[in-house]
């Protein structure tokens, strides 16, 4: 492992932190009980282990059964992180903390990606899943209030 292999490590692991924090971050913001911190380690350890299976320079030819066995166990640990989040309250029969059950499911991925190297597709997951997260109640709102008959109650407030 040369200087070179070094700084591309820290690149993608401290990029994976950073893009997985501003994904917390709107979660903290929004005082849900996964933010920051959880978001950003997520982020790191999935970087992390894809890095350990795919680290810079190798070839994905030899290692893809490896890497995709990982990133599938991954996905299912995970997803118990995110159970963890979500909350059904039988006073009003509402389920709460789907969106950040969702963000550390999409935080993971972008870990991933972090790993591998992908920054296009970092970049674009990022922007997209902003965009979901800082519009999208309030499109869920806009829709419900045009369509009452046909959406349901109202969401909560992100």
């Amino acid at each position: 492992m040369n200087f070179e292999d070094i700084g591309t490590i820290a690149l993608r692991l401290g990029l994976a932190v950073v893009v997985g924090g501003l994904v917390g971050l709107n979660r903290d913001l929004h005082r849900k009980p996964a933010g920051v911190r959880t978001h950003a380690l997520v982020s790191l350890g999935t970087a992390l282990m894809v890095i350990a299976i795919l680290p810079p320079g190798s070839s994905l030819d030899l290692r893809v059964d490896a890497l995709s066995r990982v990133i599938q166990g991954v996905l299912t640990g995970i997803g118990f992180l995110g159970a963890g989040v979500i909350l059904h309250d039988t006073g009003n029969g509402r389920v709460r903390g789907l969106t950040t059950a969702a963000t550390i499911w999409v935080t993971a991925l972008i870990g991933v990606a972090c790993g591998a190297g992908q920054y296009a597709a970092i970049a674009i997951a990022f922007v997209f899943g902003a965009l979901a997260v800082l519009f999208g109640g309030s499109i869920e709102r806009a829709f419900r209030r045009r369509f009452p008959d046909r959406a349901g109650s109202d969401p909560p407030p992100s």
